[in-house]
């Protein structure tokens, strides 16, 4: 008994100092040798890494230290039949100390290596690993540091499990590592004694990067000490750094690692990639020209979108009050319709830059956010629900905004015509922020990326698209003079054009319904009949023919139940929980719930997929939906073997707004195919037919045939 309770001792006592690694500290600088799994394997390869913990504010080296310093060594003692690789370093600081530029860790590093066991280790026995870790640890001065490191790990045949201790630090630092085939296109020249380093993302990638470091993996290359000189040229990016001015030999080749904190394909995603390039007397031309052709078909393409924007099914219930508008001012002796363009345009304008800098300013704080962000908000559909409701009250006579605009033979007052000409401008464009027309998703896209006076500037001629029709027929009295003449036909006129504006509130209802389900419908629609008594007080005792207090009395409670309305729809639809969206496998075709995943695993695997960007409040992607996504359409993707998946953006999702960047674009819809064959995906337009779908999914049976 005695004998049996020492073997468990000795056991237990092997087992804890095999999983607990003795660490060696000395001055400054904490060592240890680590394994990433309990145990060998014979013949296995296993990663393990030298930990090193420094002191607040001591580093020690990189591979290549750069202008001083020594990189970290391991010297070791193996027994027979083993063998180590090479550290794999992950991407190193940029250590500043005046005038010098090192490169290098602090806090704490962990330098991966693989070890190869022997295929004839022996199970049951025990291996211990010994070497000695050298390094140079430096603050305002250096000191050299070594220690003599050693860990034992016991012999299994089977494989082992991972020491749940260390499985974060292999996971981050793996993470730490230049990728090595990132797709960019990274190209070098040397001129005089300037070298420039040129990147360039993959066809289809979006990208926006504030700041890109580039350290060699030789030293003499650059002067590490001048701060590189970063450009960007649309969608390149530049650094350009003066040669190492002791340099004797021409330099025709550079390697290292790029690093930027804005990550390689987004934000979180890879911060290093591995170059090693030939250096060449010039940059190719295609790479390195200028932005401005790309600004110019940004701003003609975000012109011609919003011209477009104008015949989408998300606009087309507001244009009743532009239809109105345009027969009440041919009616007017002297009126100057060009004024209300330019005041509807200046409407228009004014909601474009306040929806861009609210965009932007989102983004630029972390927010994954795209066209249309602010329909994923209850509180915004709750709002916009109530407004247009009252339009259409309004329209309809249960009150009058004003003056009547639309009494026949009535004279209209010049100010709150002004006024009406503005807020159609406010609310054609708010109407339209859930539509991408044709050219828009590029532009947007494209605007996203760049600074932002030029992001503004895009939206400006959004704006400007979009006004330019209304403009140009209020500023040519021979074209008002097609519109019919006034007459009690305005009022029924009128009054039809509501039922438009009620149908806009019922696809809100619906776009609500979608995220907070069936109690977020029923509490919109108890929030509209409060709008709806407040319509029906203000224009039963709010006329002029009322006394003043009366009028007042009826204003002051109409205000109030408004507001009241809305604040009960507002903070109660917040409370409810979102639903999961129903459509993923409705109609023909059997969509799949979009995931990184999925993607990945469709991309390695080479099959062909297809991907439906949408949303519950775009209407464009329902129409789409409803003319492409047919039987025909359906049995098509079955017959092709195409996986079909569906990236729902009707509530607030920032991994497919990630998604939607890496295409170049930040709105929906978006149909992207991939063949399985090509790497690069084909875009289809954002407006869809059966046939032009179908065409498209011929280039997956073209490529399959070859």
């Amino acid at each position: 008994m005695k004998k049996f309770i020492i073997s468990i001792l000795f056991i237990l006592s092997s087992t804890f100092s095999i999983s607990q690694a003795q660490a060696v500290k000395t001055e400054y600088v904490e060592a240890e040798l680590i394994s990433e799994k309990m145990a060998l394997k014979p013949g296995s390869i296993q990663t393990m890494a030298l930990r090193l913990k420094m002191e607040p504010a001591w580093h020690v080296y990189w591979s290549n230290p750069g202008d001083a310093g020594l990189p970290t060594r391991l010297t070791w003692d193996l027994p027979a039949g083993f063998s180590v690789s090479e550290f794999q370093w992950p991407y190193p600081e940029r250590v500043v100390t005046p005038p010098l530029i090192a490169y290098g860790y602090s806090g704490e590093v962990y330098l991966l290596f693989d070890l190869q066991a022997p295929q004839d280790l022996q199970v049951g026995t025990t291996v211990t690993l010994k070497a000695r870790a050298d390094w140079l640890v430096c603050k305002n001065v250096c000191l050299p540091g070594n220690a003599d490191l050693q860990i034992s790990l016991p012999v299994k045949n089977e494989n082992t499990a991972v020491n749940k201790k260390w499985i974060t630090a292999f996971t981050k630092t793996r993470a730490k590592l230049p990728i090595k085939n990132s797709g960019w296109q990274i190209e070098a020249a040397v001129r005089d004694t300037l070298l420039t380093i040129q990147a360039t993302p993959p066809p289809g990638m979006t990208v926006n990067l504030h700041e890109i470091e580039f350290c060699p993996f030789e030293e003499g290359i650059i002067e590490n000490s001048v701060m590189p000189e970063f450009k960007r040229h649309g969608e390149t990016y530049r650094l350009i750094f003066r040669v190492f001015k002791y340099r004797e030999e021409p330099l025709t080749k550079i390697s290292g690692v790029l690093t930027t904190p804005d990550g390689w394909r987004g934000a979180d995603s890879e911060q290093s990639i591995e170059i090693d390039v030939p250096v060449t007397s010039a940059l190719s031309q295609q790479a390195g020209g200028s932005a401005n052709p790309g600004l110019f078909y940004a701003l003609l393409f975000s012109f011609l979108g919003g011209m477009i924007l104008n015949l989408m099914p998300c606009v087309l219930p507001v244009l009743s009050i532009k239809v109105l508008s345009f027969v009440k001012q041919a009616g007017e002796k002297d009126s100057q319709p060009w004024k209300h363009g330019v005041v509807f345009t200046i409407g228009v304008l004014i909601t474009f830059w306040l929806l861009a800098g609210i965009l932007i300013a989102l983004r630029a704080g972390g927010e994954q956010l795209g066209w249309g962000f602010q329909l994923q908000s209850s509180v915004f559909i709750v709002i916009l629900s109530a407004i247009i409701f009252l339009f259409g009250l309004s329209l309809f006579g249960v009150f009058e905004i004003g003056t009547s605009l639309m009494s026949v033979g009535g004279k209209m007052d010049q100010g709150s015509g002004f006024a009406g000409s503005f807020w159609s401008g406010v609310a054609a464009t708010v109407v339209a922020t859930p539509c991408t027309a044709p050219f828009m998703g590029s532009a947007l896209g494209y605007a996203l990326t760049q600074p932002v006076w030029t992001a503004m500037l895009i939206f400006t001629f959004l704006g400007f698209g979009m006004s330019a029709p209304y403009l140009l027929l209020a500023s040519s009295p021979r074209l008002l003079k097609f519109v019919p003449k006034p007459g009690r036909w305005m009022e029924s006129f009128k009054q039809f054009m509501g039922f438009l504006m009620m149908a806009t509130v019922v696809w809100l209802v619906w776009v609500l319904g979608n995220q907070k389900g069936v109690d977020g419908i029923a509490i919109l629609l108890f929030a509209l009949l409060f709008v709806s008594i407040a319509a029906w007080i203000y224009g039963r005792w709010a006329t002029p023919v009322a006394t003043v207090r009366t009028r007042r009395l009826a204003t002051g409670f109409a205000v109030l139940i408004t507001f009241a309305g809305i604040y009960f729809g507002v903070v109660n639809t917040q409370n409810l929980t979102a639903v999961t969206s129903s459509e993923q496998n409705s109609g023909t075709i059997d969509w799949q719930p979009y995931s990184e995943a999925l993607v990945a695993e469709l991309q390695q695997s080479g099959q062909p997929y297809f991907i439906d960007f949408t949303a519950s409040w775009c209407l464009s992607c329902k129409v789409n939906e409803r003319v492409a996504f047919t039987e025909t359409a359906g049995k098509k993707f079955q017959e092709l073997g195409i996986v079909t998946v569906k990236a729902d953006w009707t509530k607030r999702d920032p991994v497919i707004s990630k998604a939607l960047e890496k295409f170049g674009r930040n709105s929906v819809p978006l149909y992207v195919l991939y063949d399985g064959k090509n790497s690069q995906p084909y875009i289809l337009p954002e407006i869809i037919t059966e046939s032009i779908l179908v065409q498209a999914l011929g280039r997956v049976e073209k490529h399959a045939q070859n």
